[in-house]
């Protein structure tokens, strides 16, 4: 279960770091505000902090859940 989940989440590293690299491929002066004062990457931390913490809490949870089970059927 570990070693899937740091796939996904080295994937999703992955993808988000081709996006921010097509981003600044493709416009000459950043117009956005975010993105004009460099904030976009600081959003983006938040956000994979965020997500990153969801799935360790629905992991540990599941196995929570998996242990209760496994004892009420012994």
């Amino acid at each position: 279960m570990f070693k899937k989940s740091a796939l996904f989440l080295s994937f999703c590293f992955m993808a988000a770091e081709s996006f921010s690299q097509q981003m600044n491929l493709t416009q000459e002066e950043p117009t956005d505000f975010m993105n004009g004062n460099g904030k976009i990457f600081v959003v983006m931390a938040v956000v994979v902090v965020i997500v990153t913490g969801l799935f360790i809490y629905l992991i540990n949870l599941d196995r929570k859940i998996s242990k209760l089970e496994k004892g009420n059927h012994s």
